[in-house]
């Protein structure tokens, strides 16, 4: 698989490279304690009729209500297509093909970092339609419905070409 040139430069300005890690300090301690590893995750923009695909968080988890794109954690030992793959289909019961990288991010929630690789991806011919399986709600949204303040803050970075694509739909 070929990487893209502007994946590798990120790659190697991320939490993930091998440059040294940011640190903290302990409450009443001058010892550094390391920055918790990053949760990697993998998500979808689906795009289909001048639409794109949102779920909505579930009450009772982290930035509950929140609308993001679909997609999940990705286990170790998982390459992040299979992982997206995988979380397609246990959220929303569709079956997807996965493309080509869109956008990553990398946000520093007050417990864990996140990096997310955004995927391009379409549903694939027969899947069913999405459905709220492991999710609040599902909806396909126009450009105007992406509103940052509706979304988790590591989403936000995204939003901008999404936008860009579907008005190019």
């Amino acid at each position: 698989m070929k990487i893209p040139r502007d994946v590798q430069r990120r790659a190697r300005r991320s939490p993930l490279s091998c440059a040294p890690r940011p640190t903290s300090y302990a409450p009443m301690s001058a010892t550094p304690v390391p920055a918790p590893p990053p949760v990697l995750v993998a998500a979808a923009v689906i795009i289909e009729r001048g639409r794109v695909l949102l779920t909505q968080r579930k009450a009772g988890a982290h930035l509950e209500g929140a609308w993001e794109f679909p997609g999940g954690k990705v286990e170790a030992d998982e390459d992040p297509r299979d992982a997206l793959i995988r979380e397609l289909r246990e959220e929303i019961g569709v079956e997807a093909q996965v493309g080509d990288i869109v956008e990553v991010t990398y946000h520093r929630y007050p417990k864990k970092p996140v990096l997310l690789l955004f995927y391009a991806a379409a549903l694939a011919e027969g899947s069913p339609a999405p459905a709220a399986l492991d999710v609040a709600a599902v909806r396909w949204a126009e450009a105007a419905d992406l509103r940052d303040e509706l979304f988790p803050p590591a989403d936000v970075a995204v939003l901008a070409k999404v936008r860009a694509r579907l008005a190019a739909t």
